[in-house]
Formats: C-alpha cells, sequence, structure tokens
C-alpha cells in the first residue's frame, strides 16, 4: 500500500470522482486521491450520444450557422481524455514547468508512478475557492497567467471554474484539475492578437478578416457589410473605452448581430472564451465594474511591442502607420498600455 493514512470519507467532490486526503508512506507528504466513481464512463457515454442527437435535430431545425455536433465532439474528445486520469498528470507537468514559476501562480506536484487510470495522486493544496474570497489582485494574476497560457504558449487550461482555482494560504493562485486542457495553433494566437488590436483602434475593415483568420465568418463573407456591422456593434462600446467593455455582452451582442452573416462558433472558441469569461465571472460577483478586456490590454500592448513574430511586426508596422503617415498617437497608446502591464 503507498499510503500511510487516508481519509475515511471523501473531502471533496470533482465532476468524474471522489477526492481523499491521504500521506504517502514513502515521505510522509500530504497528497489529494482522486478516485473515479464506478460507471462514469457508460454513463457520459450516453449522455453525449443523447446530446449529439439532439444537437443534430436543433441545427436542422433552426437553421444555424455554427456546427453544433461539432462544438459538442470537442467538449466530448476533452471530457473522454480526462476520464483518463493518466493524461491528467502529463498534462499538470506541462502546466507546472510552463506557469509554475510566475510570480504568485501555484501548480501542485504530481505524483506519475502512483497514478492509474481510474486513480490520480497529485500534491494537496490547502486553501479557499478564488470566488469565495475578495481577491481583485489574483483575479488580475489569473486573467495574465490565462493570456500567457492562451497567446505566448497556446497551452492553457481549459476547465478553470470556481472549484478549479484556489486562494493558497500564502496568498498565490493555485490552479487544480488539468484533464481538460487546450491547444491554441500560432496562427490563431496572432489573429486574436490582432483583432484586440483592431478593436481597440477602431480599424472594423481589418477586424473583418480577423474574423475569418479566426473561423468565425467564411471567406464567402462580404466583407464591407460585415464592417458595417462591426461598426455598430463595437463602436459605441470603444469609444466609451475597452476598459468598460464588458466580455460577456460584447461575446452576446457579437452572436446575435453576426448571425445573419452565417456568423459561425469555431470548436476550439468555447473553450477559449469560457477561460475568460469564469475570470471576469469572479470578478464581478465583488467588483461590479471590472473588465477582463480592459485587464488584457496590457498584457497585449506589451506583447505586439515585443514579439518577434513576423506576423505581428508586420500588424503593428499596419497599425503605426496610415496612408504613409505615422500615427504617434497610437505608438503613444501602445506604449502608455504596456507600462500599466505586471511584470
Amino acid at each position: 500500500m503507498i499510503f500511510s493514512e487516508i481519509s475515511p470519507e471523501p473531502v471533496a467532490a470533482a465532476s468524474l470522482g471522489q477526492v481523499y486526503q491521504a500521506k504517502l508512506r514513502s515521505n510522509g507528504k500530504v497528497v489529494a486521491v482522486k478516485v473515479q466513481r464506478p460507471g462514469v464512463q457508460a454513463a457520459i457515454s450516453l449522455d453525449i450520444y443523447i446530446l449529439r442527437f439532439l444537437a443534430s435535430l436543433a441545427k436542422k431545425a433552426a437553421k444555424l450557422n455554427t456546427d453544433l455536433p461539432a462544438v459538442l465532439d470537442e467538449w466530448a474528445s476533452s471530457l473522454f481524455r480526462e476520464m483518463d486520469y493518466r493524461e491528467e498528470p502529463r498534462n499538470g507537468l506541462k502546466f507546472r514547468e510552463l506557469f509554475g514559476k510566475f510570480r504568485d501562480v501555484s501548480v501542485p506536484e504530481m505524483y506519475m508512478e502512483q497514478t492509474r487510470r481510474r486513480v490520480l495522486v497529485m500534491e494537496w493544496i490547502e486553501g479557499e475557492k478564488l470566488s469565495e474570497v475578495r481577491d481583485q489582485y489574483l483575479v488580475e494574476v489569473g486573467v495574465y497567467c490565462s493570456l500567457s497560457q492562451l497567446l505566448e504558449y497556446g497551452f492553457y487550461h481549459a476547465n478553470p471554474h470556481p472549484g478549479n482555482l484556489l486562494r493558497t494560504v500564502d496568498g498565490k493562485l493555485a490552479y487544480l484539475d488539468f484533464g481538460m486542457m487546450g491547444e491554441f495553433r500560432q496562427e490563431l494566437r496572432d489573429g486574436f492578437i490582432e483583432a484586440c488590436l483592431h478593436l481597440v483602434n477602431r480599424d472594423f475593415d481589418a477586424l473583418a478578416k480577423d474574423f475569418v483568420t479566426l473561423g468565425l465568418l467564411p471567406p464567402t463573407a462580404q466583407k464591407g457589410e460585415v464592417t458595417k456591422a462591426l461598426t455598430g456593434v463595437f463602436e459605441n462600446a470603444v469609444n466609451r473605452g475597452v476598459q468598460n467593455i464588458s466580455f460577456g455582452d460584447l461575446s452576446g451582442n457579437l452572436g446575435r448581430t453576426m448571425y445573419k452573416f452565417k456568423f459561425q462558433i469555431p470548436s476550439y472558441f468555447s473553450l477559449v472564451i469560457r477561460s475568460l469569461a469564469v475570470l471576469e465571472g469572479i470578478a464581478i460577483s465583488f467588483n461590479p465594474n471590472y473588465k477582463v478586456l480592459g485587464s488584457s490590454d496590457p498584457w497585449i500592448a506589451r506583447k505586439v511591442l515585443t514579439d518577434n513574430s513576423p506576423k505581428l511586426r508586420s500588424t503593428l508596422q499596419a497599425l503605426l502607420y496610415k496612408d504613409g503617415t505615422f500615427q504617434i498617437d497610437r505608438l503613444e497608446s501602445l506604449l502608455s498600455e504596456s507600462l500599466r502591464a505586471r511584470t
């Protein structure tokens, strides 16, 4: 037996199993032991089969542009990978290597040798749920960490619900549960950054092209009409300042406006949106004026000023020169925002 002690009753419930606290016999370290519930795979398989059938009916009945079955397949694929507990510690090790060195971020140690297909062993992290403490600084740490996951490394935590984000006893943001991770290709990362820059600078024609790059619009979409629609959605919001744009409201307004242009939701998009929307939701619970896009702007400004990507270099040049004239105000705005970025 590898444990010297184990709690007789589960101390927490995970989506797929029960979590117990135990001590390793070899070194006495306190660990979390997640045990998968019996029969959970068969039950989830049936649920997904039914949901996929209903998604196909809904797509046909409502004549939706979005491929609902494909979105569901993306989610189901992540869920089935999550059910093999041997995958989670591999994800956790990679996440710890990339982001465990970040200031005020904590990532638990993984115990690969003790982990089995339905039993996961990892370091026990003591703390409170981030959603239950009024700590806006840690929310912003989470936003910056999420941006680094999405746009710097392309490897991100795709299930950051409130139960997976803790404030540790020493005041750090701890990430838990690495069963559901996502990958963001380089061209999509660059496209996302470009879209944010074009939004802030009210370049709605370029933003329409970004939507094609990101897979939100088909290449056949009428760019002129799309530009006009985007102007109607974003202009008033941007004029009030990017710090005042709600991430949730933005997603909702965009979806309603772009429906007639065959606006579509790529399978990756729902996971990316959720990873940022959860943090905004936690912050709003104690600070109604918090906006995740406002906190993202300094990071994006610093990224585009310092990144060596040829595509972002080209974007920066196009942003700073309009009709052959250097736009000093845009450079000043980028520099000002980048100085607000936390190091």
